[in-house]
């Protein structure tokens, strides 16, 4: 099983849209009071919503079949209760935020930590930012004219227009991101995102 200290759980409001990433003891606390149900799906289909009661039961029985599905589990030596992956609120409207903050995470993420030179993927740690059109050059600090770059495509191209001055272009058009991170505090990439939440989040641009 997953370990716990690696598991996020993934929260949806009462219209089941996505708001929020908490840890797993936050989770079975809302789910507990009765705050939320357990949201039971593999990725490809709902199969079904559990409240505390329920969930305990359900997780007994896999924990015993050992059928937890790569779930983590908490609780004491004599009860174990699965750390759900998605849970929907019982009673909160909050609705998810509609634009994507400009920051330097948010925009590895829209290129999938890739270089948008040379193409390579990179640890963030690898990563600069490329003003397309430089500064200096009258290059705005927007969406559209910032790339993912690593450190040495970044310092090739240094203050160069794109084109015939540096000889080079992005792989992609930099443009917006069409999806929602959920949260500054959310850590994780495409690459880590557990599938049992592609039916509600899709991390990567359109």
């Amino acid at each position: 099983m997953v370990a716990l200290c690696q598991k996020r759980v993934l929260v949806l409001n009462r219209l089941w849209q996505p708001i929020h990433i908490c840890s797993p003891r936050r989770a079975i606390g809302l789910l507990y009071l009765d705050h939320a149900q357990v949201v039971d799906s593999d990725g490809s289909a709902i199969h079904g919503t559990h409240d505390f009661r329920s969930w305990l039961k359900e997780s007994t029985v896999r924990i015993r079949a050992k059928k937890t599905d790569g779930l983590a589990s908490m609780g004491s030596t004599s009860i174990r209760v699965l750390v759900p992956s998605i849970i929907v609120l019982s009673a909160f409207d909050r609705f998810p935020k509609r634009d994507v903050k400009f920051t330097r995470e948010n925009i590895f993420r829209r290129d999938d930590f890739t270089c948008q030179y040379c193409g390579q993927q990179k640890e963030p740690e690898d990563l600069n930012i490329d003003h397309v059109i430089p500064r200096n050059k009258g290059g705005a600090n927007v969406w559209e004219n910032v790339v993912c770059s690593c450190i040495l495509c970044n310092t090739r191209k240094g203050n160069k227009l794109p084109g015939k001055d540096s000889g080079t272009f992005p792989i992609r058009k930099p443009k917006a991101p069409l999806w929602r991170p959920l949260g500054a505090n959310c850590q994780f990439n495409a690459a880590t995102l557990d599938q049992r939440w592609s039916l509600f989040v899709q991390p990567v641009a359109a």
